[in-house]
């Protein structure tokens, strides 16, 4: 008899050992019961269960075909008895179809020996509602935490912003074109037109380059020169004189305070063109020379000189480190040039 018993137990201390059991073999569904699984082993040897290395990301077995769910074990326990260990887990089990259901056995593997658990059965029972009853088991809704403004927004406002954001730009950068071209007519910025004194002093160098009293066409001349002349007048100091004689152009000077002063450059050539283009003079070089010389310093004496206001010295006194070299613009005015008279050349 005493040998028939140590005999046993030195068998049952080499084998593994998996039980399973469930805390109730009727289960509502959405509800959550658990599973008892022990295993018994050698403290010695090492193995695992293959069915836990399915747990996905959130911690999910499916089973039965995807009709059962075990979780990741919430519990697990390990005694040592001498050369013996016991691992004790909780799993929790939880299942959305109503039926009948055979869990699949636990395998436990150790190298290459295998131990599976006794095989487990489970009704899932459906809940039987009706329009009335009331829900239970159900937090209210409660505000997030940490609310943000964020929240109360629509989720296609969240994750679509940056499309928002272009259409917006879109729509602001067409009302700023229309705006802009019912404004200057074009959306493309208008070149800057050049001032009176550059046309003219463009217009002289020209002339100049043409060469023509050099062969013989004063007449030609002179009618280039005196337009020269008429067109810097009107742009300059809005004389007419495109409409004006020579004597209406003398008087119009006369009258004007800027330029009365140098209206003699202008009387020595309408003298001379009016000799060439209605007395048909031949005129000296040194008249075409002295003609061109004294349209040239009329334009330059008369052109405008930005010079600095007084006020805008007396406010850069009080700057601390002014820099000589930076004037600005905004305290500027224009004033005539020099003030020498004009004569002959």
């Amino acid at each position: 008899m005493l040998l028939s018993v140590t005999t046993a137990a030195v068998a049952a201390s080499g084998r593994t050992l998996v039980k399973a059991k469930l805390d109730s073999t009727v289960l509502l569904m959405g509800k959550i019961t658990h599973i008892d699984l022990s295993l018994q082993q050698d403290k010695n040897i090492k193995g695992k269960f293959p069915i836990f290395s399915q747990i996905g990301q959130n911690g999910i077995i499916s089973v039965c075909g995807d009709s059962v769910e075990f979780r990741a074990p919430v519990k697990i326990d390990t005694v040592i008895d001498g050369s013996r260990m016991t691992v004790s887990m909780r799993i929790p089990v939880q299942s959305f179809d109503s039926g009948y259901y055979q869990l699949p056995e636990f395998i436990y593997v150790s190298g290459s020996d295998t131990a599976k658990s006794n095989k487990l059965a489970l009704k899932v029972v459906p809940v039987n509602v009706s329009a009335n009853d009331p829900i239970d088991d159900y937090a209210n809704v409660s505000d997030p935490e940490n609310s943000s403004i964020f929240d109360s927004l629509p989720d296609w406002v969240v994750n679509y912003w940056w499309i928002i954001l272009i259409v917006l730009l879109l729509i602001a950068a067409a009302v700023y074109a229309y705006r802009k071209y019912r404004k200057d007519g074009t959306l493309i910025g208008k070149k800057p037109q050049p001032t009176p004194y550059e046309v003219a002093i463009t217009s002289l160098r020209q002339l100049k380059e043409k060469k023509l009293w050099e062969q013989g066409m004063e007449k030609e001349y002179f009618t280039d020169l005196i337009d020269i002349l008429r067109t810097y007048l009107y742009g300059r100091f809005g004389i007419n004189a495109m409409e004006m004689t020579s004597r209406q152009i003398l008087a119009a000077l006369a009258n004007n305070k800027e330029c009365h002063d140098k209206r003699d450059y202008v009387r020595q050539i309408l003298i001379m063109a009016d000799f060439v283009k209605f007395a048909k003079v031949r005129p000296l070089p040194d008249d075409n020379v002295a003609a061109y010389d004294n349209a040239l310093k009329f334009v330059e004496q008369t052109k405008p000189v930005v010079v600095e206001d007084e006020e805008a010295k007396e406010g850069a006194s009080a700057v601390s480190q002014p820099n000589p070299v930076k004037k600005s613009l905004k305290n500027r005015k224009f004033r005539i040039g020099s003030n020498k008279k004009g004569g002959k050349s």
